[in-house]
């Protein structure tokens, strides 16, 4: 997920500290490995706990990304060759190569579809975004002048709304653009309503399957169909509100300034927006109804946007004369200066956007945890873990989440696939999209947060409301066990 922010330093290194403990603990217990398990055992020999040994050092330099300044997907990239090397190594020593191979394949072929999927929704999102299709959002609130109560719980309502569409972090950094822009250097005010847009954030994305990186994988792997996420809908609402109305308590009925001109929007932003819709209706229709993968209706949706963006370029010229003739008869004059400024859409500039050091470092990551899953360790972790009690196991790897990043968790439950009921998955996938709500570097949302209101929105700042939080994790997963109880029962 996108970082480039600044954290405190103390914070940081304990997050670190933690963090390997943590990591070292999900690779050795983890119950989704067992299905990737090669045939030879390798936990208690030189292979394995050298491959442990690259996987917790890529870790921990990805925790030191701000102060070596190294891009995240750097070690993880590393560490994933040389797992996989020296997993080729023994298995051709020991005259099975293809296992090795197989494996290995399987799991790229898991990886792309994932990349894939994630590549066009990003490239979509960055298409809307240059459209002014945010901007003009963001001006929208900023010019209807409302006071900071309001402020407060519209930028968590849209966060809520927004993220299962978009993923959790652009909506987070859109919403925080307003608050900074408006709430005029007040710290504790934007402290608080940035803290409740985390919120809000991570519990909107974990009904959707479009809302998180961790509930696109489970979709995708067949564990819930696309319409049983939305039974993590109140659940997650009560996870937003708990903590919110908490806050809200806290904040003055003062009104700032609204005093930011209006925002145009680029000519096609709409049909954008529509065409992203239908792409993921595509993508829904493919997986449920022809029973294909998702990510062929994704990439046909991607085609939609080349057409699209072929129809804008063949017709700019016409467009801007009209304009042009439009602005000079009303005597715009702004808008007629505008006009000189306008380049043609590129898809390929759309897709050269995205988050590549995001797509890299999952990249990594899937393949260290499933080396490691190959090596059999993920096999005891699941032993360890899941043979305890899965529901209290799906709790506690949500509190994980809070400092482990939840792509590297969901994807060791997902290679163990322990025997859970629907209810189970239901609840894995709530806790994993929730629980780094707890604390702000508990999800890319929170460390991007706190990179752009550097100073009003601290880790100690979010640390303080963590009690009310946490109030708010347990009641969501409460109401999810009393709301669908029978969900319990029937298993994948």
């Amino acid at each position: 997920m996108s970082t480039g922010c600044h954290a405190p330093a103390r914070p940081r290194n304990l997050r670190g500290l933690v963090m390997l403990f943590l990591v070292i603990s999900l690779a050795l217990t983890s119950p989704l490995a067992q299905a990737a398990t090669g045939p030879l055992e390798l936990t208690n020999s030189l292979v394995g706990f050298t491959a442990i040994a690259l996987f917790v050092l890529a870790y921990a330099l990805v925790m030191a990304e701000e102060k070596i300044h190294m891009r995240k997907s750097k070690p993880v990239l590393v560490a994933a060759g040389l797992i996989w090397f020296l997993i080729g190594w023994v298995y051709v020593q020991s005259g099975m190569p293809n296992e090795a191979e197989h494996a290995f394949r399987e799991m790229l072929l898991e990886f792309a579809e994932l990349m894939l999927f994630l590549l066009v929704a990003m490239t979509y999102i960055n298409a809307m975004e240059e459209r002014r299709v945010f901007d003009a959002l963001r001006s929208w609130m900023v010019r209807k002048g409302f006071s900071y109560r309001q402020l407060f719980w519209l930028t968590g309502g849209l966060a809520f709304v927004i993220s299962p569409v978009a993923d959790n972090l652009t909506t987070a950094m859109l919403m925080c653009a307003v608050v900074v822009k408006v709430a005029e250097g007040d710290k504790r005010f934007i402290n608080l309503a940035c803290i409740n847009i985390v919120v809000a954030a991570n519990a909107g994305g974990a009904f959707s399957p479009f809302g998180d990186i961790t509930t696109l994988m489970v979709w995708q792997a067949g564990m819930l169909q696309f319409y049983e996420f939305f039974a993590l809908l109140l659940p997650s609402l009560v996870n937003f509100l708990v903590p919110a109305v908490a806050m809200s308590l806290f904040i003055g009925n003062r009104t700032p300034k609204g005093d930011e001109e209006e925002v145009d929007l680029k000519r096609g932003a709409r049909r954008i927006i529509a065409l992203f819709l239908l792409t993921i209706a595509t993508a829904v229709a493919c997986h449920t109804l022809l029973h294909l993968p998702p990510v062929l209706g994704m990439m046909t949706g991607l085609g939609y946007l080349q057409f699209f963006g072929y129809y804008l370029r063949r017709t700019l010229p016409r467009s801007l004369e009209r304009k042009r003739e439009h602005y000079t008869m009303t005597g715009d004059e702004r808008r007629l200066a505008q006009l000189g400024s306008v380049v043609p859409f590129d898809v390929f500039n759309r897709v050269a956007r995205a988050e590549w050091d995001t797509l890299l470092f999952f990249y990594g990551v899937v393949m260290c945890v499933g080396g490691l899953g190959f090596l059999g360790y993920l096999s005891l972790v699941s032993e360890l873990l899941y043979g305890w009690d899965a529901t209290w196991a799906n709790i506690a790897l949500g509190l994980v989440s809070a400092v482990i990043d939840n792509i590297p968790v969901m994807f060791a439950v997902l290679t163990m696939q322990p025997e859970m009921s629907h209810g189970d998955w239901l609840l894995i996938t709530l806790t994993a999209g929730v629980g780094g709500s707890l604390l702000s570097i508990g999800s890319a949302a929170g460390v991007a947060l706190m990179g752009q209101a550097r100073g009003y929105y601290t880790f100690a700042g979010h640390l303080r409301w963590a009690p009310v939080i946490a109030l708010g994790y347990v009641a969501s997963i409460l109401v999810h066990l009393w709301l669908n109880a029978d969900s319990f029962h029937v298993f994948s």
